[in-house]
């Protein structure tokens, strides 16, 4: 049986081939599974000089056999101690007690426990099945972060939360492209609400820094902003002791399942696309198939305990509206932040409108009749520009008008661009404005033959996208390119005057076959 002392050279050897070899320290690290710091420590060592260590550590640790004794009938009693309890109680219980290094106290420890045959034992926790919480009772909220690739490759940290009503496992979740904060997490909160279409009684988190500000030996300090919110809403908030995921399993094996059914190998296109495609998920798989443990539908059981649910106000205000003066560039500064407001807003000097704050998430503007400009997320941090792409848009041209003139440069083809235009519309009516200007766009530098041809492709195969319409047209001008190219040796050039000129007209040299049957004949 190998020693001890040839397992260590055999350790650091192995460390140093692995550095010659291009591994990284972290990559060494968890390669043989040590910490970092002592593979950062050893490859600093000469053979020498990791010898002369080993045996100093071999000196300190036989200088501790006189505590052997101790030690033993410790662990015999209490066989899940640490190597750093064990440390505190030599140090209590031996005044003389030598100083000693943590990890010449942790190999103390584990020679006690080899030469003994006394094991770490993690005492085991006792489980029991509880009773299904009523309809309407509880849910549990938790976070969760995940990469994602792109279409050309690179990775995308996105980051959700996930909502689940503890009876009928019904969920929700939530995808955005930062951390969360606590005014996100809240609209998280009344997303959620709003899909499961009222509040349950209680809430369960982890003692997350989203909603906790501090925690006093189990009083728990919630953040302003949360605070406030929870005053607002008619919920109980139950938080779990910290390192106890287990005591809120139903929302931690949600994540689980966010993450390896629906996200897994899922390609990122923008966070937007990601929460429909979300919603489509809950729709026909995350809500619609049996639970594991109920064996009942998420769906249908969420129809029972909804009734239960308390109701959810549309609209709550929580601050007092003031008056704020508008910059010329149609912006606002509220708390060192500027916000946009939509073109022609500023009127000259003295022009204000009104600000007020809907659930400490968002900015309501209003003018001084009432009337809302605008609606922004409010932004975290100072300096930060809010702006709202709308806002820069020319609105004095209304959609139909603006869909009729299009296609009037259709000619012969206006009404089936017409009719394309309005199925985009059906689906995209937030973008309707930007999808009928890139049709315009593209059918502006096309030519008819290649516009009525895409037009006929994307009403039959029920395409409504401009983008899509806008690659097809491109793909038919490739295609008559290329054919131009291969035609272009049978057509006969015709100039303006109608002449060829004479160049045009010259033969190139031709050999006579005789000329080559008298040379072969002479070879051979």
């Amino acid at each position: 049986m190998m020693n001890a002392y040839l397992k260590k050279i055999m350790m650091y050897q192995s460390i140093k081939e692995l550095h010659e070899q291009g591994f990284s320290i972290a990559k060494i690290s968890s390669t043989i599974g040590i910490n970092w710091r002592t593979v950062k420590s050893y490859l600093s060592m000469t053979l020498e000089e990791y010898n002369l260590f080993i045996e100093k550590r071999a000196q300190r640790q036989r200088g501790l056999s006189v505590y052997e004794s101790f030690v033993r009938e410790k662990l015999e009693k209490y066989q899940d101690t640490s190597s750093a309890q064990m440390h505190d109680w030599l140090k209590e219980n031996f005044p003389e007690f030598p100083k000693t290094a943590i990890r010449t106290m942790f190999d103390f420890v584990m020679w006690v426990r080899r030469k003994y045959n006394l094991p770490y034992i993690k005492p085991l926790r006792e489980y029991e099945m509880l009773e299904e919480s009523p309809y309407g009772k509880q849910a549990q909220a938790d976070f969760g972060e995940y990469n994602l690739r792109n279409g050309t490759g690179k990775r995308v940290k996105i980051y959700f939360i996930a909502i689940q009503l503890s009876r009928s496992r019904y969920k929700y979740i939530w995808f955005i492209g930062r951390p969360f904060t606590t005014e996100l997490a809240i609209m998280g909160h009344e997303q959620a609400f709003s899909f499961f279409k009222g509040i349950p009684e209680q809430l369960v988190y982890d003692q997350d820094k989203v909603f906790i500000a501090d925690e006093n030996i189990g009083d728990i300090l919630l953040t302003d902003a949360f605070r406030a919110y929870t005053r607002e809403r008619p919920f109980e908030l139950h938080f779990c002791r910290k390192s106890d995921p287990e005591s809120k399993g139903k929302i931690e094996s949600v994540v689980k399942y966010v993450k390896r059914n629906f996200l897994y190998n899922r390609c990122f296109i923008d966070i937007e696309n990601l929460n429909e495609e979300a919603l489509q998920w809950l729709n026909r798989t995350g809500n619609n198939m049996p639970h594991g443990t109920t064996k009942l539908l998420p769906n249908e059981e969420w129809l029972k305990e909804q009734p239960y649910l308390s109701a959810l106000p549309e609209f709550i205000q929580t601050t007092s509206p003031e008056i704020y003066m508008v910059r010329k560039d149609n912006t606002i500064s509220y708390k060192s932040n500027f916000y946009s407001l939509p073109l022609g807003t500023f009127k000259g000097k003295g022009t204000a409108v009104v600000v007020g704050v809907d659930m400490h998430i968002y900015l309501i503007i209003s003018n001084l009749q009432g009337d809302i400009l605008c609606k922004h997320m409010i932004a975290v941090g100072k300096g930060q520009k809010v702006l709202n792409t709308d806002h820069r848009r020319d609105k004095t041209v209304k959609i139909d008008k603006l869909i009729n003139e299009v296609c009037g440069f259709l000619e012969d083809d206006a009404n089936r661009g017409r009719q394309f235009l309005e199925t985009i519309r059906e689906v995209k009516p937030r973008y309707i404005r930007d999808q009928v200007l890139l049709f315009r766009d593209t059918i502006d530098i096309s030519d008819k033959v290649s516009v009525g041809e895409a037009l006929t492709y994307c009403l039959n195969n029920n395409i409504q996208s401009a983008n899509d319409f806008k690659s097809i047209v491109e793909q038919q001008l490739k295609v008559r390119r290329a054919t131009s190219i291969l035609n272009y040796q049978s057509i006969q050039m015709n100039p303006l005057n109608g002449e060829l000129p004479p160049v045009a007209l010259a033969e190139p040299a031709k050999s006579s076959i005789e000329d080559y049957i008298d040379l072969f004949s002479k070879q051979s």
